[in-house]
Formats: structure tokens, sequence, C-alpha cells
């Protein structure tokens, strides 16, 4: 897998992958991550890839991280509070 692109962003760190004919498009953001796969016959090249990751697609890439933040939060509280409980 060798990176092709970084898409500079002020919040997510954006990276595009190259790999078994697909590009590979990794989101950052703190903690959490979130990946996207699509063949490279599908679109032109990376410039039209780009052109993909628009505001309202990172948007919705927003929330899911917000999404994801809480359910792992809700996670983390369960467990602790299994380890609390007293029988």
């Amino acid at each position: 897998m060798r990176i092709v692109k970084d898409i500079p962003h002020p919040r997510f760190k954006i990276t595009v992958y190259s790999w078994n004919n697909k590009y590979i498009i990794k989101i950052e953001d703190a903690h959490l991550e979130q990946v996207y796969k699509i063949d490279e016959n599908q679109v032109a090249g990376l410039d039209e890839l780009s052109k993909m990751i628009d505001t309202p697609f990172l948007l919705k890439v927003l929330k899911r991280f917000a999404e994801m933040g809480d359910d792992f939060s809700n996670a983390w509280k369960y467990r602790h509070d299994q380890k609390t409980e007293t029988p």
C-alpha cells in the first residue's frame, strides 16, 4: 500500500492510498478513523476522487465521527460500570 495523495483539511487528516487496484481514503480525527475504498477504474483519477471529498461529504463524516465517539464513550462507561458493580 502506498500513499498517493494527502488532501489538506483544517480538521481531518485525509490520506489516499493505492493498493490492489483500489483507492483507499483514510480520514482521521483524534483517535478515530474512517476508511473508504473505491476501485481505481470507477474514477477518472485522483483529481476526480479529491472532488468527491467535498463539504457535504465531510459534514457527514464529522457527524459519523461524533456518533463513533459517543458509541466508544458509552462502551467505555458500560465497561467501567460493570467493573464497579457489586454482587
